[in-house]
């Protein structure tokens, strides 16, 4: 069991001065993450799938236990919403090899208007192999049913547990693992505000929760305006100890 806590991202213009020395090149602001948290999500891949000779550099350039979480392309969640995901699914675990030891979590965030779709998702996890962990967000409120949960539970795969504007929060586990991805606190818009003290004590009672059922816990903060999602991630860190 262990609880790793994080950031969505590391490289965002607006964070010198809160995580990096203002001026920071793009290129030093990861040295500077991995000092502050042993966690992190990869955000860039969403738009763009590195080269797999990426992952291979990031295994090397990372020290040793942190976890790099990694969020699947648009155009296998987005674009074709699952649908024939044969080549994607080789290409990620092309890049999840070359990760080697600093892999966390594959996330698959699915288009907020795609529909519940058991058949598509079940196969789409079946071709996943089970060495790697994955974690799936979905954005339309169809897909919260019992039998979506069973199963994600029966690939072994994460419901992933959401805080934010709009986004209902059920805090399911399916997997050994949890992944809980905090969006902000603002009831209008994602991705903005700070969690008060007493929001970010709940959520460490719950991540305690978890943990003491043994499950690994892998949450980030989402909410990078202002430098928030930094002192977010590194305040609650410290209330999981």
């Amino acid at each position: 069991m262990s609880v790793h806590v994080g950031t969505s991202g590391w490289s965002y213009d607006h964070w010198d001065g809160v995580l990096y020395p203002p001026g920071t090149p793009q290129r030093d602001r990861l040295a500077h993450y991995v000092r502050r948290f042993g966690t992190v999500e990869l955000n860039a891949s969403f738009y763009r799938w590195p080269r797999t000779a990426a992952f291979a550099a990031w295994r090397r350039r990372l020290p040793e236990g942190f976890q790099m979480s990694v969020k699947a392309p648009r155009g296998l969640t987005h674009a074709k919403r699952l649908y024939g995901p044969e080549a994607w699914v080789e290409r990620m675990a092309a890049a999840w090899h070359e990760l080697g030891p600093r892999r966390a979590v594959l996330l698959v965030q699915l288009h907020p208007a795609a529909a519940r779709d058991d058949a598509r998702l079940a196969y789409f996890l079946s071709l996943v192999p089970p060495w790697m962990r994955v974690a799936v967000e979905f954005r339309h409120p169809s897909w919260h049913d019992e039998a979506v949960f069973a199963l994600l539970e029966r690939h072994g795969a994460a419901y992933c547990v959401m805080s934010g504007a709009g986004l209902p929060c059920v805090l399911r586990a399916t997997a050994p693992f949890v992944y809980v991805r905090l969006h902000g606190p603002d009831p209008a818009h994602l991705y903005a505000g700070s969690y008060p003290d007493a929001d970010l004590r709940w959520w460490a009672d719950r991540i305690g929760e978890w943990a003491g059922q043994g499950r690994d816990v892998y949450a980030y903060f989402n909410n990078d305006g202002h430098g928030h999602a930094v002192r977010d991630a590194e305040s609650l860190r410290a209330l999981v100890g």
